[in-house]
């Protein structure tokens, strides 16, 4: 009885914390769209064109279109804004520069509220290098801190003009 005992204590020590690491995330992405600078072109009767840039939360977005191969994130729910980001083929899809990164720098920006007014929480706004290739790394926090989010949009902006190049996919799933 008391050999049952234990190995039933140390399987609830050994499953327990799993069980509650894997629900530390306050968000998390898998997958990344590119920024398309324009969202809308209206042309009127009288040849009148109105364009719209693609907006995002507040944020607006590039000059030319970016495109990104892969972006994975996790907000941690540690109260301390915690964020790892890990982007792969950030690169200019148009233009003469199209399939490179030009020498920016970027940071990530994450959005919870689904409607204004936003509260943007962002990393080092100095940013982090884009490798030649388009890949990068973010380690860092979001300030402020978010303490839940309920409607998760994570930007990834250019450090120069603050606009966003990418943003990531929601993965609600429990697949990582």
């Amino acid at each position: 009885m008391l050999k049952k005992m234990s190995v039933f204590a140390l399987f609830l020590g050994i499953v327990c914390p799993l069980s509650a690491g894997a629900q530390d995330s306050l968000a998390k992405f898998k997958g990344g769209i590119g920024a398309i600078p324009v969202s809308n072109v209206v042309v009127a009767a009288d040849g009148t064109v109105t364009v719209s840039r693609n907006v995002v939360r507040g944020v607006n977005s590039p000059g030319q279109i970016w495109v990104i191969a892969d972006l994975r994130a996790d907000v941690k729910a540690d109260g301390l804004g915690s964020i790892t980001v890990k982007g792969k083929g950030l690169v200019l899809g148009g233009g003469n520069s199209a399939g490179r990164t030009t020498g920016q720098n970027v940071f990530a920006t994450l959005i919870c509220e689904a409607a204004a007014p936003f509260t943007e929480r962002s990393t080092d706004a100095a940013g982090v290098p884009l490798a030649l290739n388009g890949d990068f790394r973010i380690d860092d926090v979001l300030s402020p801190a978010p303490v839940d989010c309920p409607s998760p949009m994570l930007l990834i902006r250019n450090a120069a003009g603050r606009v966003w190049f990418a943003v990531g996919i929601p993965n609600f799933g429990d697949d990582d």
